[in-house]
């Protein structure tokens, strides 16, 4: 391990750290009960794709090469080693909130998961009709013998191992049979009114039904124990250039294999028995590390379900209603208004209303002659797509960069780009080999005889359920000089051809990295000068290695270095003599910080930049990103403001880094400085 690699904390193990701090809103009793089970949720689907992709990853690469050292100068199996101890660890926390805590509390709230043991007869009888109307006709038992191998397991499913005595009708004595949890049944099963027993919400899970009548399954036999268990599969999709003649064909018979790729981890109760999970074990390759039992349902997030099907706003945050900016709320027309003066949108704080409108009246304003649009998540039903499509259907010239490899978003977005193409839009896949992360839409509309560009730049994905949950800023924009780069940047991704030199915004791959280490070593130099220097950026990561050395050298100049990073970094904050002037916090609360805001003092000159981008090698060197400045004062007071300098002082949600890549949490001493409960009354109207 080299000097430079022991300076680089590990990226699996910061994953790991953050789901700590979720986590850890799942324990705070000073949140609402139900927000608190989200958040147990949320944990169980951060490690879910955590498995299918880190993990994985450091699966192959131990496997095909073994020698390879990481940024932190480890290697892929002593990482795994480290990440199989802290995730069981964190499991195992997770399993005894739920059990010790989680479940004895919303009991006392009427809301009830009942065990088999404690099903009252009209329930067993509610149960039994359940399961042979909406379980019995579509589950398939499979009986293990050399006609009937052991079948493939969907990735992430439900499924049962059966232990078995006796012979069937065909003589038959295997032991041993797997039965697959149907996928479209849900986890959680709300029981009528009438047989709730005097609790308001009573539920069972479907597993303890199956587990109930599963000898109904296998008749004749003696069933002598039922297991529930889940496999984790890599996730990971392999499209090679070579020979390549579609994307989107490519992707669809990938896709059909994803729930199929090499096992990484094995879900099991925890009261399966030791031969038992030797057997599943064999059956997927896998090594007693990565077994995981636990104390409770295997799939945690089918849990997030519950809190939608109960009606109790007092165990809640309360609902709130987005505001429109001051310009906007005189219900003036929309380009007249960005023709007017900039416009600043922070989700969820404001509403994602004005981006829906700018490309609804987009489709319809007979004045709008073009439109083009970057599409990386929009979710499978979204009205902004709709109105892309009306848009080509009348005529319009439109353009649409769909990222066909946004992870998870595959399936979603090839169905968008097929329809947008049987409207009549122009759909490109981007770049083979960059994916296109940039948050960019362009409206061109035709005025008195001239053709004029507004834009809207942001920081999050253009989908409206997400902007109510993440933290976001986007820039509406008619800034010709913006506009001009954007286009350039759409040229690029749709046609062929050199970069060309763009006036304002920053662009990966090919400035915005360089654009960071210029400003970084500015700030150097103004330090080793004597003159003020400051750095403050938030971020969702902080991973590439470049970066922080010029970070720590920067510290190292007298630069006070103030770093806002929700998830994982790389940096080790505080250490004498390199990092001293550094300082690291996470802000984690009701809504996924998520804006990519970076700041340098300039010797009083304060640049500003919103961005799409994170500080990792993939935004800088493997992505199309895009990095706006703010220019107008207004606006960069109040992106410094509500960003940075509010985020600075929380003592409610934020968490402290330790150098060894641990963190702490904020203690309110005082006056409580919440950034997110500040900004939602400033902002907001509760209903």
């Amino acid at each position: 391990m080299t000097q430079a690699q022991e300076l680089l904390l590990n990226r699996e193990m910061g994953l790991i750290e953050f789901n700590r701090r979720v986590m850890a809103q799942g324990e705070d009793s000073s949140l609402p009960l139900l927000e608190r089970l989200k958040f147990l949720c949320i944990v169980s689907s951060n490690l879910d794709e955590f498995f299918e992709v880190r993990v994985a990853w450091l699966k192959d690469n131990a496997q095909h090469n073994p020698g390879r050292i990481l940024a932190d100068g480890n290697t892929p199996g002593s990482t795994l080693g480290n990440v199989a101890a802290a995730a069981h660890d964190l499991v195992a926390q997770q399993y005894a909130l739920l059990t010790d805590t989680m479940l004895p509390a919303l009991r006392e709230e009427g809301i009830v998961f009942l065990r088999r043991r404690e099903w009252s007869q009209a329930q067993q009888e509610w149960v039994k009709a359940f399961f042979f109307r909406e379980l019995m006709p579509i589950l398939t038992p499979i009986g293990l013998d050399p006609a009937h191998p052991f079948p493939k397991v969907l990735n992430k499913s439900l499924n049962f191992a059966v232990e078995l005595e006796g012979r069937d009708a065909f003589g038959r004595a295997s032991g041993i049979a797997i039965v697959q949890a149907p996928r479209i049944l849900p986890r959680v099963i709300q029981l009528p009114a009438e047989v709730c027993d005097g609790n308001r919400h009573s539920f069972v899970f479907l597993s303890s039904i199956l587990h109930a009548h599963v000898h109904e399954l296998f008749l004749g036999m003696t069933v002598k124990g039922c297991y529930q268990f889940r496999v984790t599969r890599n996730s990971e999709l392999t499209v090679e250039e070579e020979d390549l003649k579609n994307l989107r064909t490519a992707l669809q018979g990938e896709l059909r294999h994803r729930q199929f790729g090499q096992a990484v981890r094995l879900e099991i109760a925890d009261t399966c028995p030791r031969h038992m999970e030797d057997f599943l074990l064999t059956q997927f390759n896998l090594q007693r590390e990565d077994v995981y039992r636990v104390n409770g349902p295997v799939n945690l997030v089918r849990l997030m379900q519950v809190p939608d099907l109960v009606d109790r706003p007092d165990l809640k945050f309360t609902p709130f209603l987005p505001s429109l900016p001051p310009v906007l709320q005189q219900k003036a027309n929309l380009f007249e208004a960005i023709s007017k003066q900039d416009i600043l949108l922070h989700h969820p704080y404001q509403s994602f209303q004005p981006v829906i409108d700018m490309l609804n009246l987009a489709a319809f304003d007979p004045q709008v002659v073009a439109i083009k649009m970057t599409v990386y998540r929009t979710g499978t039903d979204s009205v902004l797509m709709d109105s892309l499509i009306a848009a080509a259907r009348s005529g319009k010239q439109v353009t649409v960069v769909v990222e066909l490899m946004a992870r998870f978003d595959e399936e979603a977005n090839i169905g968008w780009a097929s329809r947008l193409e049987d409207a009549g839009a122009h759909v490109v896949y981007g770049v083979f080999g960059y994916k296109v992360h940039a948050k960019m839409l362009m409206v061109v509309r035709r005025e008195d005889g001239a053709l004029k560009r507004y834009v809207h730049l942001g920081t999050g994905n253009y989908h409206p359920r997400t902007a109510r949950m993440y933290t976001d800023f986007g820039l509406m924009t008619c800034n010709e000089d913006v506009a001009s780069d954007v286009n350039d940047i759409f040229v690029q991704l749709t046609g062929l051809g050199r970069a060309s030199k763009l006036k304002l915004l920053l662009q990966s791959p090919f400035t915005l990295h360089s654009m960071v280490m210029q400003a970084i070593a500015t700030e150097t130099e103004h330090a080793k000068a004597g003159r003020p220097a400051r750095i403050i950026a938030k971020m969702n990561a902080l991973l590439e290695p470049q970066v922080i050395h010029a970070l720590y050298r920067a510290s190292q100049a007298g630069v006070k270095i103030q770093l806002i990073i929700r998830g994982v970094c790389a940096l080790r904050p505080g250490v004498p003599g390199l990092s001293d002037n550094i300082s690291v916090r996470s802000i984690v609360g009701r809504f996924l910080e998520h804006p990519r805001v970076f700041y340098f003092y300039n010797d009083k000159a304060e640049n500003l930049y919103i961005a799409s981008a994170d500080w990792m090698g993939r935004n800088f060197f493997r992505r199309i990103e895009s990095c706006v400045p703010i220019l107008d004062p207004v606006l960069k007071r109040r992106v410094i403001k509500e960003a940075l300098r509010m985020n600075l002082v929380d003592n409610f949600n934020a968490w402290e880094m330790q150098a060894d890549g641990s963190y702490r949490k904020k203690t309110a001493r005082g006056k409580v400085h919440s950034v997110q409960q500040t900004l939602l009354a400033d902002y907001t109207r509760q209903i």
